[in-house]
């Protein structure tokens, strides 16, 4: 990820503080002033995802008055290094924001059973240590909701998904997709094309073109500073094209073909595993959905009234629990 100052103001949109719901392991109330360092694979001025975990951080040094840390543009062959460096430093915290970091993070918390390691993934983790906290990301729960407002939006019966790279967690969003596509009983062709670089405007410019003259007139973006190439192509495109994001509010990039993002929020997580880590849970499994830090952002914009309260319905039912979404991590062939 690359820094881009303008997306700044996206942030205000971002966080939805909601009530955790987890599974705990109970371990011995801790008795020391919990001092936290946070790992960012990229800048936190990108007002994308690295900015959303540093606004939490914040949010709870404000709040809480914990002492805070926090390392940028870590790569994965450095980030076992850089929280070895935070212990020597007496941070009893870590939490890397990263699902990429999540090996190293399990390591970790092996070795130093006395701290606390929060680590992101996209699945619980098989034979976590006790004081691990794995925040999961499910991403596939608001790609149901996209899945649903594409399935009503396009004109053409053609939707474009466009990925950075083809991990599971992106094979669990585009068959979220599907799944709301066959709720809603419509028929929608979905074309799914990964990018190969989730921050490489030009390559995304090149995919999202391909599919507007493949005739798709909606394009959901599951990228990071990619998204400034989906945008440029739906501005290009001879015809009406809506456009959809991640992450945060990028409005401001297209405004006449912008329609929503599904917005994350790390801020209420984070705030919700301090408290139970003060509360003697010095592990255990949160997962993130329309509950606990996931939202569409509302109003939509460029789109019907009657998209507007339909979607409405389906974020509460997802919300409710009355939708269920199934996490499918099988390759898209």
């Amino acid at each position: 990820m690359q820094r881009h100052p303008a997306w700044g103001l996206a942030l205000l949109l971002a966080a939805t503080l909601l009530t955790a719901q987890c599974t705990p392991r109970a371990a011995q109330t801790p008795t020391v002033e919990l001092k936290v360092a946070a790992i960012f694979p990229g800048v936190v001025t990108d007002a994308d995802y690295n900015a959303l975990g540093y606004v939490a951080l914040q949010e709870v040094a404000k709040e809480q008055g914990v002492q805070i840390a926090h390392s940028e543009r870590v790569a994965v062959p450095d980030v076992e290094r850089v929280m070895r460096e935070y212990v020597d430093q007496g941070f009893n915290v870590i939490w890397t924001h990263g699902g990429q970091f999540i090996s190293q993070t399990q390591k970790l918390a092996e070795e130093f059973p006395n701290v606390y390691f929060i680590g992101e993934t996209d699945a619980p983790v098989e034979g976590a240590p006790p004081n691990l906290w794995i925040i999961d990301r499910n991403f596939q729960v608001g790609f149901y909701a996209i899945g649903a407002l594409a399935a009503r939006l396009t004109q053409t019966g053609r939707v474009g998904y466009i990925g950075g790279l083809a991990l599971p967690f992106s094979y669990a969003e585009v068959h979220a997709m599907r799944q709301a596509i066959r709720d809603a009983g419509l028929n929608v062709d979905l074309r799914t094309v990964w990018a190969g670089d989730f921050n490489d405007p030009t390559k995304a410019r090149q995919v999202a073109d391909a599919l507007i003259a493949d005739g798709v007139d909606v394009l959901v973006g599951s990228l990071n500073l990619g998204m400034l190439g989906v945008f440029e192509a739906a501005k290009a495109a001879p015809r009406r094209v809506w456009v959809t994001a991640k992450y945060t509010d990028k409005s401001e990039f297209a405004p006449d073909q912008y329609v929503t993002s599904v917005l994350y929020d790390f801020a209420g997580p984070l705030r919700a595993i301090l408290d139970r880590i003060r509360a003697g849970e010095t592990g255990g499994y949160y997962p993130l959905g329309f509950d606990t830090g996931v939202a569409l952002q509302f109003p939509l914009r460029n789109a019907p009234p009657e998209l507007e309260e339909q979607m409405r319905r389906i974020s509460g039912e997802l919300e409710a629990g009355r939708i269920q979404v199934t996490k499918d991590s099988t390759p898209i062939r």
